[in-house]
C-alpha cells in the first residue's frame, strides 16, 4: 500500500495493553453517543413501556448469548465468559425495579428510564480508583448501548463485520462486544480514548494477538479517517505520519521482539533452572478447568492457584458438590501429573455471590470473607471439602485455604477435613489420603504465627496482594492512597523472609500466588529471599521462566541481603530494575 506524503509526525501517549507494532490508514469511529429521547407517558401506556423494557431484555440476552457462544469458539472459555458479566446486568434486579420505578413514579418513556439509571450504575464504577471496578462501567455501557438499540431500532455506527480495507481502528472507546467482531485480517490494530490494562476489551486484544494501545485521552476527536499511523502496542505509543527514520527504528524493534518471542518458544518445555543449577517450581494461576491448556501451552509446572470462587459468582445457584467434583477433577486430569493446588472458596471483598443477601460491611475487605465465611457457612464449605477430596483421587491435587489470621481457624478448617474424610469414607467414595493442605499467608498474623502453622500444614502460600494491603494499610481503590502501595517496602520482604523461614524450619515448601510473583523484575528477589514456587497468570509464566534461566542464586541472594538491609523501598526498586535487565535485556527493550 503506498505511503501518503509525511505532513509532521504527531505522537500520542497512552496505555499499551496488547503487545505488537502495525502501521497503516486509520478508521475513526468517534465517540458514537446519541442521544435516547425523552417524554412523558400516559399512566395507561406504562404497563406497556414495561413491556418494551421486557422484550428488549430478552432480545439483548439473545444478542449476548450468541455473541458469547461466537467468542467462545473462535477464542476459547476464558474470553467467552467475559460476557458472564453483561449477562449479570440483564438480571440486576436492584437496576431494573429503579429503571421501572421511573417509568411509574415519573412516567418517563423505557428507554429514556433505562438510560438514566443505567448511566448513574456506570458513572459510580467510572469514578472508582481500581482499575477492575472502574473498567466494568465499559461493560454496563456495552449492554446499554444494545438495549437503547433494540428499544430505538437504532443500528450500529460501523459494521466492522464489513469492513473491506486493512486499517487501524480509532475510537472512544470500544465494547468487548466490538471487540468480538473484529478480524484480524483486517483490523490491524486498535486505539481507544479511555481504557485500562483490565478492560475486557483489552483481554479480548490480547486473545486475538491484535495491537492495541487505550487511554489516549482525546485522539478519537483529533484524527480523521485516511490518515497513516504507526501503532506501537508495546510502548502504548500511536504515532501519525511516522517518518522514515521513525519507521525504520520500528522495523528493528519488531525484529527483537520476534528473536525475543522465538527464544521464549524454545524454553516453553524446558525447566526453570538458574544458572547455578538450583530448580524452580513455576507454576499458573487459574480459574477455571478449561484454562489447563493454557496452562501447558505456556510451559507452567501445573496450577499453583487455582481460584475456586469463579465457579460461584455470577450465577442463581450454588454449585452442587457433584458440579463441583468434575470441574476439579477435570483440571486434576488434564495436568496429570503435575500439581494442581485448589484454593477453598475466597469469597467477600470484591468479589460476592450474586443471588445472596450479603450485609452491607463499611470495610468488607476486613469483613466477612474467605475463610471466616466458610467457617460460619459451613453447609458450603463441607460440600466444597468433599468435591476437593474427591477429586484428589487423580494424584496431583492439592488444597490451601484463603485469609487464614491465626491457629484457631485452621484448627477448625482442618476438623471440618477431617469430618469430610470421614464422611467419604463411610460413602465408600475413593480420594487421596495424603492430599497435601496448606495455607494462603496474606495477613501480618499468620506470619507472626507462621512457625505454629507451619506444623500442622504441608506448605505455604504468600498472597502479596493482600499481605501489602493488609501490612500497609493501603486501599489501592482510594486514589489518595495508592502510591503507598509498595512490593518492595522494606515490611513486606521481612515479612515474606519470615514466612519462607518458617516454612523451611518446619519442612514444608513456601510459594507465592501474588502479583509480585508475575513481575520479572521481582523475581530474582523472591528466589533470594528463599521461595521455592512462584504461580502468575499463564502468559507471564514464559517471561519469568526466561529470566530465571539466565540468573544464578547466588546473586539473587546477594541482592536479597541488599534488599533486607535498606531502608528504603525505592532504592530497593531500583537495584531489582538495574539486575533484571542486566541479565535479560531483551525482556525490556522498547524503543522508547
Amino acid at each position: 500500500m503506498p505511503e501518503p506524503a509525511q505532513k509532521g509526525e504527531k505522537i500520542f501517549r497512552g496505555i499499551p495493553v496488547s503487545a505488537g507494532v502495525c502501521r497503516g490508514k486509520i478508521l475513526v469511529l468517534g465517540k458514537s453517543q446519541a442521544s435516547v429521547p425523552r417524554r412523558e407517558v400516559a399512566e395507561a401506556e406504562i404497563l406497556e413501556e414495561i413491556s418494551r423494557l421486557e422484550r428488549a431484555l430478552i432480545l439483548t440476552r439473545q444478542q449476548i448469548v450468541e455473541v458469547q457462544r461466537k467468542v467462545s469458539t473462535g477464542m476459547g472459555a476464558e474470553e467467552g465468559g467475559i460476557f458472564d458479566a453483561h449477562l449479570l446486568v440483564l438480571e440486576d434486579r436492584t437496576l431494573l425495579d429503579e429503571v421501572i420505578r421511573n417509568i411509574q413514579e415519573k412516567r418517563f418513556n423505557a428507554e429514556y428510564a433505562f438510560h438514566v439509571v443505567a448511566e448513574k450504575y456506570a458513572s459510580t464504577l467510572a469514578a472508582i480508583a481500581d482499575d477492575y471496578l472502574r473498567e466494568r462501567a465499559t461493560d454496563m455501557r456495552d449492554v446499554t448501548s444494545r438495549i437503547l438499540n433494540n428499544m430505538l431500532g437504532r443500528e450500529e455506527e460501523v459494521d466492522l463485520k464489513k469492513l473491506k480495507e486493512p486499517c487501524i481502528i480509532i475510537s472512544y472507546d470500544l465494547t468487548p462486544s466490538t471487540t468480538a467482531q473484529l478480524d484480524r485480517k483486517i483490523v490491524l490494530g486498535f486505539a481507544t480514548d479511555i481504557g485500562g490494562r483490565t478492560s475486557h476489551t483489552a483481554i479480548m486484544a490480547r486473545s486475538l494477538r491484535i495491537p492495541a494501545v487505550v487511554g489516549l485521552k482525546s485522539i478519537s476527536g483529533e484524527l480523521v479517517n485516511g490518515q497513516y499511523a504507526l501503532l506501537d502496542g508495546f510502548n502504548g505509543v500511536v504515532i501519525i505520519n511516522p517518518t522514515d527514520q521513525t519507521l525504520f527504528e520500528y522495523g528493528q524493534l519488531i525484529r527483537k521482539q520476534v528473536s525475543l518471542q522465538e527464544k521464549l518458544r524454545d524454553i516453553q518445555s524446558k525447566p526453570a533452572v538458574t544458572l547455578d543449577g538450583h530448580s524452580i517450581m513455576l507454576s499458573a494461576n487459574v480459574e477455571q478447568a478449561t484454562d489447563a491448556a493454557e496452562v501447558r501451552a505456556n510451559g507452567a509446572n501445573g496450577v499453583g492457584l487455582y481460584r475456586t470462587e469463579f465457579l460461584f459468582i455470577n450465577r442463581d445457584v450454588l454449585p452442587t458438590e457433584e458440579e463441583q467434583f468434575q470441574a476439579y477433577r477435570q483440571m486434576a486430569a488434564a495436568l496429570k501429573p503435575e500439581p494442581v493446588v485448589i484454593r477453598t472458596l475466597d469469597l467477600g471483598g470484591d468479589k460476592f455471590l450474586s443471588h445472596l443477601a450479603v450485609p452491607t460491611e463499611m470495610n468488607p475487605f476486613l469483613g466477612w470473607r474467605a475463610i471466616r465465611y466458610c467457617l460460619q457457612e459451613t453447609t458450603v464449605f463441607r460440600a466444597q471439602l468433599r468435591a476437593i477430596l474427591r477429586a484428589s483421587v487423580e494424584g496431583n491435587v492439592k488444597m490451601m485455604y484463603p485469609m487464614i489470621s491465626g491457629l484457631d481457624e485452621l484448627n477448625q478448617a482442618n476438623a471440618l477435613v477431617e469430618e469430610c474424610r470421614a464422611e467419604l469414607r463411610m460413602r465408600k467414595l475413593p480420594f487421596d489420603e495424603n492430599m497435601e493442605i496448606g495455607a494462603m499467608i496474606e495477613i501480618p498474623s499468620a506470619v507472626m504465627v507462621a512457625n505454629s502453622l507451619a506444623k500442622r500444614l504441608k506448605f505455604f502460600s504468600l498472597g502479596t496482594n493482600d499481605l501489602i494491603q493488609y501490612t500497609l494499610a493501603v486501599d489501592r481503590m482510594n486514589e489518595k492512597v495508592a502510591h503507598l502501595y509498595e512490593p518492595t517496602h522494606p515490611a513486606i520482604l521481612r515479612l515474606i523472609k519470615a514466612t519462607v523461614e518458617a516454612g523451611h524450619k518446619a519442612g514444608i515448601w513456601v510459594g507465592v500466588c501474588g502479583e509480585m510473583a508475575g513481575d520479572p523484575v521481582l523475581t530474582p528477589l523472591l528466589l533470594g529471599l528463599g521461595v521455592d514456587e512462584l504461580s502468575a497468570a499463564p502468559p507471564l509464566v514464559p517471561s519469568i521462566k526466561f529470566l530465571i534461566r539466565r540468573m544464578k542464586l547466588s546473586e539473587a541472594k546477594a541482592l536479597a541481603e541488599f534488599a533486607l538491609n535498606c531502608e528504603s523501598s525505592v532504592e530497593i526498586l531500583a537495584r531489582c530494575q538495574a539486575f533484571a535487565r542486566e541479565i535479560a535485556p531483551s525482556l525490556f527493550e522498547s524503543k522508547t
